[in-house]
């Protein structure tokens, strides 16, 4: 269109009255809860009506909880939020209601809707708060093809309304929760059901209905994970680290650090940054006023505190070589990929070929590869493959890695096929 087109275009729009379309797409609607802000559940009283309104209650119950992760010791729900048809939307406080057991049982038989289940599921266990069955709006989604799977976005893209943003990472601790938080919270569970009735909808046409469904019935099942081995190791930095003595002194200092953050109840990072640990193991301070030097030891802290954290580094510099760490962790499977085309060529071959053919399923499947099987049991698979590769004994070693049923079907055609891309 020419420039006098548009001006003939715009004269005729204004003599008829109309208006040019607006080229930006409409505003989405930000969600309101439906029944205002509940008042926060914190006494035994209070809590039994709240059992009696769910165990009354039908269909699914949405289920949240809030954490205050970066700011007290470990993984403690502060506040979960439920709604349910014929019950409405409740905040529940763990601090004043510790023990949520009556909770879980009065719905313990209904599918519980939850956002990233993973990252719930053990907080709601320590309440006395676990599901028999559930629905994971964020797997639905992964598993559906959506680019993007957080809540907010899921909601907006799928149902059409915006959700309040900007209060994910307080603290959740904090007595008394302010009202624009406890609108946030409320706001999570408002339309949670809604979002998974539509995605059970995509998924059905999709035909992943009953892949989501083993996926649900798997994470359901699965038992509390073990405590993790040496959790100093993880310790950001801890790869500038590569003496034994200062492997120890990581450890000394991380193990300090936990004992006093638990005992605070603080985040272990409030109490000493991992940076610090990584610094102090590097330098191998001989007292505490060296140690003070230090980025992290810094002129706020107390001489009491230095003394604490020199003790630990000492600690560290008197122990006997026999009681040192050793470099890294005892491998439990293969080793890392980028070893395998010295150690076993033929291996590495089969990883590349299987890779390929998982990568190009996935696209097809339009769901995430690592949904489709996770990369350890592939690299498990062709690390030790079965002496005869065939879709009957691939099929089987996957099963003993975990791998739903689903999953089997589909990837033991290709992964066959890789195992035997070294043949001859």
């Amino acid at each position: 269109m020419t420039d006098a087109q548009k001006t003939a275009a715009d004269t005729t729009l204004r003599a008829t009255g109309d208006s040019p379309p607006d080229p930006r797409p409409a505003p989405v609607p930000l969600l309101e809860p439906r029944e205002g802000i509940p008042p926060v559940t914190a006494t035994d009283e209070a809590l039994a009506e709240v059992v009696a309104a769910f165990a009354a209650g039908t269909g699914p119950v949405a289920v949240d909880a809030e954490r205050a992760s970066g700011y007290r010791y470990g993984q403690r729900a502060y506040l979960v939020q439920l709604r349910r048809e014929g019950a409405g939307s409740v905040l529940v406080d763990p601090v004043g209601c510790p023990d949520l057991s009556a909770l879980g049982e009065a719905i313990g038989d209904a599918e519980w809707v939850l956002h990233a289940a993973t990252q719930d599921l053990p907080c709601l266990r320590d309440i006395g708060m676990v599901p028999t069955r559930l629905f994971d709006t964020e797997l639905a989604g992964r598993l559906a093809g959506f680019a993007r799977v957080g809540l907010g976005a899921m909601v907006e893209n799928v149902l059409g309304f915006a959700l309040e943003k900007g209060h994910s990472a307080v603290d959740w601790s904090t007595r008394p929760l302010p009202e624009p938080w406890l609108r946030y919270a409320a706001l999570d569970v408002e339309l949670l059901v809604d979002l998974r009735d539509a995605l059970e909808e995509e998924l059905t046409q999709q035909g992943k209905l009953e892949w989501a469904r083993q996926e649900f019935a798997a994470i359901a099942a699965a038992p509390p994970p073990p405590p993790r081995k040496d959790p100093w190791r993880r310790t950001s930095g801890m790869h500038k680290v590569r003496r034994r003595r200062q492997m120890a002194v990581v450890r000394e200092l991380w193990t300090a650090r936990d004992q006093v953050a638990q005992r605070r109840d603080v985040s272990p990072g409030k109490v000493l940054g991992d940076a610090a640990i990584v610094e102090a193991a590097l330098s191998l301070p001989p007292n505490s006023h060296a140690l003070a030097g230090l980025p992290g030891f810094g002129h706020r802290m107390g001489r009491r505190q230095l003394e604490q954290w020199q003790a630990a580094v000492d600690r560290a510099r008197a122990l006997p070589e026999s009681e040192l760490p050793q470099p890294g962790q005892p491998l439990n499977g293969p080793p890392p990929p980028r070893a395998w085309a010295d150690k076993d060529p033929a291996a590495a071959a089969r990883l590349s070929a299987a890779r390929a053919a998982v990568t190009a399923l996935a696209e097809e499947l339009n769901l995430p590869q690592e949904n489709l099987i996770t990369p350890d049991t592939v690299r498990r698979l062709c690390w030790e493959p079965p002496v005869e590769p065939t879709r009957e004994t691939v099929a089987e070693v996957l099963s003993g890695h975990g791998a739903r049923p689903w999953q089997i079907e589909q990837v033991a055609p290709i992964l066959t096929e890789a195992l035997l891309t070294d043949a001859g």
